[in-house]
């Protein structure tokens, strides 16, 4: 006997469907929801079907959808019971073979048990409260960073029908001394209705570390931009408003993003991997962190060409016939975070660095992924092109650096 059982997870429910082996269904389907209350009906009916099948205890198949099946996950494995998640296109495939088109979650359980009887389908294997922890946090710094950066562009476009003069007056408009001065003189009515002495001690508290003579220099370069500045009385008070609520979300977010950062560079330390990536040239610790949280154990592939299909950047393939597609684009089927990560460290990594100071030689960052990339270029292909190449040579470094655990060496 090999029994199984099917769950169609949706928002806050699943439809559950079990056989006791192939072409044997057990019962009709029913629904549980998500609580204590649903959770505990599951648990007494895979003991009934594990009593059923003579001790058996039976597997469970069920869609990777989203978040909603996290409550099922979690637990099946406080309950050390063996679960599947399959890749809904697998699924959908599954059921595309019907001629009847028919959709009801009662119809997708049963699908998931025929499934589980036709395809060689591996168990989940964990990836460790560590490295889930780890992928939490950088989805979520992803996800801050993300809505920091459109604030900060509604910050630069009120900054100019406001004070478009003051940019020029810290080397950078977004840091943290620059941001608290904009608070306190917003406008140039704000700058020149103080003294230069108040404006230079404002600036020196905001940034203690620098000295005086520094501080004075800006309130200066202040009065200056406020005296330049085209609006010299605003009429839009609505303006000023706004502008000073954006220049406090955006140093609350920058606040956020550093306890995020302190967070993962925490937990990332504890973990071999992090290590092992950093040491390819163009893998900083942002980068190492979002690969390995998104990649998990590299043992769940069996090898680097699955880790590429994981990744969405393998080469899809369209032939019938005596037609076969000569322009084939990426499948883009896996993780977009882990594509973004790789992108980034293969732009990183082909990049120049600083010349040596004894010759005006340019050394890349990552010397073998360049001279991979300048061989894809010289053969005529396009940017992205080589830069797609390269990360498929990049993720089979790392799976043969996670699998080895071994550093990188880069060859001079």
């Amino acid at each position: 006997m090999n029994p199984v059982i099917g769950l169609d997870v949706s928002k806050g429910e699943s439809q559950v469907q079990a056989f006791l082996d192939k072409g044997k269904p057990y019962r009709k389907s029913f629904s549980i929801k998500h609580d204590t209350e649903g959770l505990g009906s599951l648990l007494e009916f895979l003991q009934e079907v594990e009593s059923s099948t003579d001790g058996h205890q039976p597997s469970v198949v069920l869609e990777s959808t989203g978040h909603y099946h996290y409550p099922v996950i979690q637990f099946l494995e406080e309950q050390n019971y063996v679960y599947i998640v399959v890749n809904p296109l697998i699924s959908h495939r599954a059921k595309s073979s019907s001629l009847r088109k028919v959709k009801t979650d009662a119809v997708d359980a049963y699908h998931l048990c025929e499934l589980f009887y036709k395809e060689e389908l591996e168990p989940y294997k964990k990836r460790g409260i560590q490295l889930l922890n780890l992928r939490n946090l950088t989805r979520q710094q992803e996800s801050i960073a993300e809505v920091s950066a459109q604030i900060k562009i509604q910050l630069h476009t009120l900054l100019d029908q406001v004070f478009p003069e003051y940019r020029g007056v810290f080397g950078s408009l977004y840091s943290k001394v620059s941001l608290l001065t904009l608070l306190a003189f917003p406008t140039s009515e704000a700058v020149l209705s103080a003294s230069e002495k108040e404006i230079t001690k404002k600036i020196a508290s905001l940034c203690m570390s620098r000295s005086d003579e520094w501080a004075n220099e800006k309130a200066k370069r202040l009065i200056e931009a406020a005296l330049r500045n085209p609006f010299q009385n605003n009429l839009y008070q609505s303006n000023i408003f706004n502008l000073d609520l954006l220049v406090k979300l955006v140093l609350q977010y920058q606040e956020h993003l550093s306890k995020i950062a302190v967070e993962i560079d925490a937990l990332a330390k504890e973990i071999e991997e992090y290590h092992i990536l950093q040491s390819i040239p163009g893998i900083g610790e942002k980068i190492a962190a979002t690969i390995i949280s998104e990649i998990g154990e590299i043992d769940r592939f069996d090898n680097a060409k699955k880790l590429v299909a994981f990744s969405g950047v393998d080469p899809s393939v369209f032939s019938s016939g005596k037609f076969t597609a000569s322009v084939n684009r990426i499948t883009k089927r896996g993780s977009s975070r882990l594509r973004h990560a790789l992108y980034m460290a293969v732009q990183s990594g082909i990049r120049d660095a600083r010349k040596k100071k004894t010759t005006d030689e340019i050394i890349a960052r990552n010397k073998r992924l360049r001279e991979f990339y300048d061989k894809k270029r010289e053969e005529g292909k396009p940017f992205r092109v080589a830069v797609i190449a390269c990360v498929n040579k990049l993720l089979h470094w790392i799976y043969a650096l996670l699998k080895s655990k071994t550093i990188f060496q880069d060859i001079a």
